[in-house]
């Protein structure tokens, strides 16, 4: 007989989202059980956000290292160590992981129970041992990596993000299958730990984003050697020897390794979401703005439901969640402003619309720009890729904000806050900013919208009036 634990609140998953709404809901003194199959933390903990961009600095310091002769350090030529990089990754996990663990969610009064869990009835979870039943669910299982539907795919140890951060030798020619941010990550990475690498995507490289924003990270990843093929489709694999072959529509193509970085499939196919009246679309929770799903007693977020897809997309819906279930406020989420980010050097980051949105959605606007090659603290440190694009209203309203370049993610909180905030153009000219920083290209941007009002033809012709008046 499987003991029965009466809940107010119970969260399956114990990643990102699910340990944000267990944390706050604990502290706020509700009866909370979370129940998590796998590794405390998720995905973003353990095979995501943590251990890529580990890698990715491992990388970032190979590369500057060899670049030392530019700027007159000589000598340097560095070695890499691929399983010493995978070391230093661990370690960063280690040196998180007590902030997500069991120990720390028993401490603030959470029941966890280490199991897979399964919905038997609309309020309650067969979990091993135990039958919860609870006031209210929160389903944040996450999801994994998308197998796309190649021939011979199936045959071949091909890697996820799930696997890579485990291996500790180092992939000669890694194949990497999609052109998101994991992929361009990714390839980034590789390519400067010594591997060769070979970028293949069906559409083109962040398909969703400006092109004038993308081409410098490509142009970037190219140089350092990394072979991007668009506009592919892989018809199918196959193993001869040790190597990979992959017949695509322009050419075959092989390599020691291969990466699956094609998407995201929601963790939802064990739940047994029927027998709760949980509706799904694809494999997705379908929510309304309040993040209830079809029972109205049971929320989802994170990457179970479409919209967030990041891990501060999912703490904000955490709170949406908290403060519907257990304040009863009528709280939704509004996506409009969720910052992306892709990690490469230079990196991307962009909140609100970009120039193909604009245009889409058929609305007037207008497009400011700063070059970083005009900004003197990216000149000094020689990094002056990329520049800051701003889509604005003709009445000044910033309708978007993208940054390529150095520190791009960091760069663009300030036009996240102007927008939350309903500042105009304006408001970010007027600030004044360090020198020399990166920031300022972001106020040069906003200063040179006015400075061409300004200092034009009109513009003259009022100071040569004001003058006359006052002489």
């Amino acid at each position: 007989m499987k003991e029965v634990i009466v809940a107010d609140l119970c969260v399956v998953g114990a990643g990102a989202s699910g340990l944000s709404v267990a944390a706050g809901a604990a502290q706020l003194g509700v009866n909370v059980v979370l129940v998590e199959a796998n590794e405390m933390g998720g995905d973003c903990l353990n095979t995501g956000c943590v251990p890529s961009k580990s890698l990715l600095h491992v990388g970032h310091v190979a590369h500057q290292a060899g670049k030392g002769a530019l700027l007159g350090i000589n000598g340097l030529s560095p070695k890499t160590d691929y399983a010493a990089a995978m070391a230093y990754v661990r370690s960063v996990i280690d040196g998180i992981a007590p902030i997500d663990s069991v120990e720390r969610f028993q401490n603030l009064g959470v029941h966890v129970i280490k199991a897979r869990g399964r919905f038997i009835a609309p309020d309650s979870l067969d979990v091993g041992d135990n039958i919860v039943k609870a006031k209210r669910f929160v389903i944040a299982t996450g999801a994994r990596a998308s197998v796309p539907p190649i021939k011979g795919l199936s045959d071949i140890a091909y890697l996820t993000n799930e696997t890579l951060f485990s291996r500790k030798s180092k992939p000669q020619h890694l194949l990497i299958l999609g052109g998101g941010a994991v992929g361009l990550e990714m390839a980034q990475a590789h390519i400067r730990l010594g591997s060769k690498v070979t970028l293949i995507e069906r559409d083109v490289c962040l398909p969703a984003e400006d092109r004038d924003m993308v081409t410098p990270i490509l142009d970037g990843l190219r140089g350092e050697g990394v072979h991007i093929i668009e506009k592919c489709n892989v018809k199918s694999a196959e193993m001869k020897g040790r190597r990979i072959i992959l017949k695509t529509s322009n050419e075959d193509i092989s390599g020691s390794h291969i990466l699956l970085a094609t998407g995201r499939r929601p963790n939802t196919d064990s739940l047994g979401l029927e027998s709760a009246n949980v509706n799904l679309d694809n494999g997705f929770v379908e929510t309304d703005a309040r993040l209830r799903s079809s029972n109205k007693r049971i929320y989802a977020l994170g990457d179970v439901v479409r919209g967030a897809g990041s891990t501060h997309g999912a703490s904000y819906q955490a709170g949406i969640v908290i403060r519907n279930a257990l304040f009863h406020l009528p709280a939704k989420q509004n996506l409009d402003l969720m910052p992306r980010a892709v990690y490469t050097d230079p990196e991307f980051a962009r909140v609100g619309l970009n120039e193909l949105e604009a245009s889409q959605a058929n609305i007037a606007f207008k497009i400011v720009r700063w070059p970083f090659h005009e900004n003197d603290r990216a000149r000094a440190e020689r990094r002056s890729d990329g520049h800051v694009k701003v889509i604005i209203a003709n009445n000044g309203k910033i309708l978007g904000a993208a940054i390529t370049g150095a520190l791009a993610a960091d760069l663009l909180t300030p036009w996240s806050l102007a927008m939350a905030q309903k500042l105009k153009l304006s408001a970010m000219a007027g600030l004044v900013v360090p020198y020399p920083t990166r920031s300022e290209a972001s106020k040069r941007a906003a200063g040179d919208f006015y400075g061409r009002k300004l200092f034009n033809a009109r513009g003259r012709l009022i100071v040569k009036i004001i003058n006359k008046l006052l002489t």
